[in-house]
């Protein structure tokens, strides 16, 4: 299904429409402030299994993100964080930044396995943030192409309901996407370090 929302008023009745389906173990393909990714909700180990499995990934060395609404909501599924982390983070959010942070109990344990870490999103796409408003808890996210392999098809939701339209429950159609993914930035010790430059600037932040 492919379901267009206005990128800058979303509709309120499409969002509930989209949460209902997330809270019943879907996988969709929603815009971010970077590139189209799969999503599910954070609590559904059936939607993660399914996007490790269109992933063609491990679920044990999967390494996906939640996207949380505001820093508020992420501090709910992170242990204390140093000040120069938060800073950081003060600074990023919303934005397109992810942060590796450590990852405290309300991290579901078959989500980050061994790891004690996970990586955060506060994307700055209204879209995605009226989604986990509305659910009161973050989604799972990972980008529809895979780190190497950049195509017109990952820009285009059209695009991307006609290769995966079939093996997720709905693709949000918000516009074009972005072909650069987030910055990552590695915040588990003492400051924060640069995993991958991407959309965002690292000079912005650090």
């Amino acid at each position: 299904m492919l379901l267009r929302i206005h990128p800058d008023n979303p509709d309120e009745r499409k969002i509930r429409q989209i949460c209902g389906m997330l809270e019943r173990d879907a996988v969709i393909i929603v815009p971010t402030d970077t590139v189209y990714s799969m999503a599910c909700l954070l609590g559904s180990s059936k939607g993660l299994e399914r996007i490790a499995r269109l992933k063609n990934i491990p679920l044990k060395t999967a390494r996906f993100s939640i996207g949380c609404s505001d820093l508020s909501q992420l501090s709910l599924y992170t242990r204390p964080l140093s000040s120069a982390t938060f800073k950081a983070m003060k600074r990023a959010f919303p934005g397109p930044y992810t942060f590796i942070v450590p990852a405290n109990n309300n991290v579901p344990k078959w989500f980050t396995g061994k790891r004690k870490s996970i990586g955060i999103r506060v994307p700055n796409n209204r879209i995605f943030s009226a989604l986990v408003q509305e659910l009161g808890l973050p989604l799972v996210v990972s980008s529809v192409r895979d780190t190497n392999e950049i195509q017109e098809y990952t820009t285009d939701p059209e695009l991307i309901a006609e290769r995966f339209g079939t093996s997720v429950d709905a693709v949000i159609d918000g516009g074009y996407g972005k072909l650069d993914a987030s910055t990552i930035l590695d915040c588990t010790g003492d400051a924060p370090m640069l995993i991958r430059e991407g959309l965002g600037s690292v000079d912005d932040v650090i």
